[in-house]
């Protein structure tokens, strides 16, 4: 067990806050999400000494998934939220860009929230190997054939929507 102090959580907050809350927009969280955030760390701070160390991250965004689930299951309505604009009136993060591209979207919504996850967490969230098995609560081999297959299907339902 480690010993994981005020510094520590500091550290992780300002390390993480951000990636935290885009993946919750990104999931479609919307206005919550901030609130959702906030819960993200206080469940971090409460369980701190089980946080895997060199692995803070990926188990943030598993716990996100977690609480944002749960927040679902209370049958509160949440709504996608539009793309967020920079200043200049385009989107800054590639993942925004993604959401505007209408075929993507229909090719992602076709595979399974699973499949979904999974290429989410590899494309947007940057995560694979470990983290991405940590993120999703399996071993490194388990995450690595979850991906592969998970890009075979996308590969599948792209061709299908291309007609290639």
């Amino acid at each position: 067990m480690t010993s994981n102090d005020e510094t520590w959580f500091e550290d992780q907050f300002t390390a993480h806050v951000d990636a935290v809350h885009r993946f919750l927009l990104r999931r479609g969280a919307g206005s919550d999400a901030e609130d959702l955030c906030a819960d993200v760390f206080a469940t971090a701070w409460r369980r701190r000494n089980d946080v895997p160390g060199g692995h803070e991250l990926p188990w943030l965004y598993r716990t996100a998934g977690f609480i944002l689930a749960n927040h679902r299951r209370k049958l509160r309505p949440v709504p996608v939220p539009e793309v967020p604009e920079d200043h200049d009136g385009a989107p800054s993060d590639p993942a925004d860009l993604a959401l505007a591209d209408v075929e993507l979207t229909e090719v992602l919504t076709a595979l399974s929230a699973k499949d979904r996850h999974v290429l989410l967490l590899h494309a947007w969230e940057g995560l694979d190997g470990v983290a991405l098995g940590h993120a999703l609560g399996i071993s490194r081999g388990g995450a690595a054939a979850a991906l592969s297959r998970a890009r075979s299907r996308l590969r599948e339902a792209w061709q299908e929507r291309v007609g290639a």
